[in-house]
């Protein structure tokens, strides 16, 4: 039998979680997917699969050799994309890994241009809101808001770079009072990020004066959209990058505080394995977003915020 079908099989499996499921995938019947599955077991002599009734789970040898397999068939798409990058389209599929803010925002608009350019590749948009370990999970681009990754073969491309702004609405700020320094925001209502490099203090720069609070959150979330939801519905100050809020404050349905006051800005950079950026699914969209980033001018609105509506997004 065919030994990539049977490595795909497994993969899909692993991403499925059915037999049925992964058959689908591979265009198969369920039968040839499973005489596929017992003919990789019988060669390599181990189980793959627990079978509980319907339901079926990867054992321990059957996850790392999934693994494995995923890493073989991605390096063989990177060998025929390269080999046929100099004569035709980029094709195959697309991973790429950001926030659902970032996603919405600035990736989804963007797919059609790239579409034009690389009409032969399928983007898969991966939304995580936490740091996925590219490798581990083939993702060929990812967005990121730090500077280092642990693994020394992920490339790293500066995109942009974006302030960070505490809001909240007119309505609150009547209620609660606005905050006039750092000590004050002890009184306040505080909605945090969960995934900020650290999310139970706020360390503040003013010519050359640094300030650290430790305020009370009202609301902790991983999803930059859930703050912002409940900052518009009153509930508190919100801390968050500038390009998450910038819509709203240029509305006035947000206002900053604290202005004199700054946070540290946030690194906005492009991620993907080294190799992986021979592909031209990989560089196309890299060239794609970097231009986009470059033509709207973003990191120039984002860092000199104006209320200015015509300076929106």
């Amino acid at each position: 039998m065919d030994r990539l079908t049977q490595l795909s099989l497994l993969v899909h499996i692993a991403d499925c979680g059915s037999l049925r499921g992964a058959a689908a995938a591979l265009q198969i019947s369920h039968a040839a997917a499973n005489r596929n599955l017992q003919a990789l077991e019988s060669r390599l002599q181990t189980r793959l699969l627990d079978r509980t009734g319907r339901r079926i789970s990867l054992t321990g040898m059957g996850l790392e050799f999934s693994e494995r397999a995923r890493a073989i068939l991605s390096d063989i798409d990177l060998a025929e994309e390269a080999t046929h990058a100099l004569s035709v389209q980029p094709r195959g599929r697309l991973r790429v890994s950001a926030t659902h803010s970032f996603s919405t925002r600035h990736i989804a608009p963007l797919l059609r241009e790239y579409a034009k350019q690389c009409p032969e590749v399928v983007v898969h948009i991966e939304v995580d809101n936490g740091y996925t370990d590219l490798i581990d999970k083939n993702i060929d681009v990812a967005i990121r808001t730090r500077d280092i990754e642990p693994n020394s073969s992920i490339t790293m491309r500066r995109l942009a770079e974006t302030d960070r702004v505490l809001a909240a609405t007119p309505r609150y700020l009547a209620r609660h009072g606005t905050p006039g320094s750092v000590a004050d925001l002890l009184q306040h209502r505080i909605l945090t990020y969960t995934h900020s490099s650290s999310p139970g203090e706020l360390h503040f720069t003013r010519a050359g004066q640094v300030e650290t609070v430790a305020p009370k959150n009202l609301l902790k979330a991983s999803d930059s959209q859930i703050l912002r939801t409940a900052a518009l519905g009153h509930m508190g100050i919100v801390v968050q990058p500038t390009y998450v809020l910038y819509d709203e404050l240029a509305a006035g349905r947000l206002v900053p505080v604290l202005q004199e006051w700054s946070l540290s800005p946030l690194a906005i950079n492009l991620a993907f394995p080294s190799r992986k950026y021979r592909s031209g699914k990989v560089r196309g969209f890299v060239d794609c977003i970097t231009a986009h980033f470059e033509r709207m001018q973003y990191e120039r609105r984002w860092n000199r915020f104006s209320a200015d509506p015509s300076h929106g997004v």
